[in-house]
């Protein structure tokens, strides 16, 4: 029997023990989680994609 997971889910998984054993931030916790939808390739990266470019181009800007 195969059993699979989906990278998503994995990536939620890792985060919330790296939050509960305090080895991250929340700062950081929200790049792995984001970078775990844009890796993932789920029906969520096109936003998620979308929003880290608007966040790039809006702190590229910023004098």
């Amino acid at each position: 029997m195969l059993v699979t997971i989906s990278t998503a889910v994995l990536f939620g998984v890792i985060t919330v023990i790296l939050i509960r054993t305090q080895r991250v931030s929340a700062g950081s916790a929200l790049a792995v989680w984001l970078s775990g939808f844009t890796v993932a390739g789920t029906g969520l990266a096109d936003p998620v994609n979308q929003a880290l470019d608007a966040a790039v181009h809006m702190l590229s800007t910023l004098h």
